[in-house]
């Protein structure tokens, strides 16, 4: 697999713009870690060779059990400067139902070798919304991350998707999903207890401290160009989207004959407004006005006056000189309000 994930780097190396160099890395969407260091450091080269690269960040999503001191140390050497450890809760029993491999233990063990080995930023990610009698496991997860003081933290709420063991659970009744007010009760106590803790919420799912944002995810909200390599893997060039086939077999099969395995969905006027829409109304920044008039001749204080001013109404947005930015009120409903603003 990783031979062919080098040979589709090969062959896509023309896909981004010329113009802008390569700045971020990111290996994820799934879990590199499980990869030898040298497996991964052989992708990394390939990156290197392949792109003009003026590298600001590398990050690695990680498992708990995977980060022994031998391979944080080959990480780090590589290049690799920032960690996205896959804590999810440091419950052991939650741990179980998630069906994760790892304990609160090692969660905390992995966190302090990735420290020693000198990494530059460490990101944690939490999973709220367990169903439970109360708030006390999500509080009692909170105050641990925040007693270990991460530069960065990303929280998820529990999805139940079909197909999946809890979708199977939940339709036979085996397993009851919280209530969408009890996630919403959870998300606040997000909201309340890391911005006590001096954590800036700078997208809906992303906390830091001292701007250690995501440099690569940021880019993302903001509408930048990424390449993305591996089965299933998305990619976006500025005005076609696309994804790899899922499938492992076909994937490699495909590159085997130097055909890469990739389809194409080009964007219209208004997709493209909507995405930037979707994607930048999740942020700090919000919705730049200026940018959609100047980028696609869309004037969005005109043609949507009367809902962003329903909006404010309701207090769900904030409405600059530049910008149409959600309010935490606001934040619970992102998607809604996004598609409320839709051509």
């Amino acid at each position: 697999m990783v031979q062919m994930i080098c040979r589709e780097l090969v062959l896509r190396k023309n896909y981004l713009p010329k113009a802008q160099p390569i700045q971020t890395v990111y290996f994820g969407g799934g879990t590199p870690s499980i990869l030898p260091a040298a497996q991964i450091g052989e992708i990394y080269a390939c990156i290197r060779e392949n792109f003009d690269c003026q590298l600001l960040e590398t990050t690695l999503e990680a498992n708990p059990d995977d980060l022994t001191p031998e391979k944080l140390n080959a990480l780090r050497d590589m290049g690799i400067d920032r960690l996205s450890i896959g804590i999810q809760s440091f419950n052991d029993q939650v741990l179980r139902f998630y069906n994760r491999s790892h304990t609160a233990v090692e969660s905390l063990q992995a966190i302090d070798k990735a420290r020693k080995a000198g990494f530059r930023s460490i990101s944690i990610d939490l999973i709220y919304g367990f169903p439970h009698a109360d708030h006390s496991i999500w509080q009692k997860d909170l105050a641990q991350t925040i007693s270990l003081a991460p530069d960065h933290i990303s929280s998820y709420c529990l999805t139940i998707e079909p197909g999946t063991a809890l979708g199977v659970w939940e339709k036979k009744g085996k397993f009851n999903a919280a209530s969408d007010d009890f996630q919403a009760e959870q998300f606040e106590i997000l909201l309340q207890t890391l911005d006590k803790a001096d954590y800036l919420q700078y997208e809906i799912s992303n906390f830091a401290r001292h701007q250690a944002f995501s440099l690569h995810n940021s880019n993302y909200w903001k509408g930048v160009p990424y390449l993305g390599l591996g089965p299933g893997a998305h990619s976006f060039d500025g005005k076609h989207r696309g994804h790899n086939i899922s499938n492992n077999a076909v994937y490699m099969r495909m590159l085997q004959k130097n055909k890469l395995p990739f389809q194409i969905e080009t964007l219209d006027k208004h997709e493209q407004i909507n995405e930037y829409l979707l994607t930048s109304l999740r942020t700090i920044w919000g919705i730049d006005t200026a940018y959609l008039t100047e980028q696609f001749g869309w004037d969005l204080r005109k043609e949507r006056q009367n809902i962003l001013a329903d909006m404010l109404g309701q207090d769900l947005i904030q409405v600059s000189s530049q910008a149409v930015i959600l309010t935490n009120k606001g934040k619970l409903l992102a998607d809604y309000l996004a598609a409320k603003l839709f051509i």
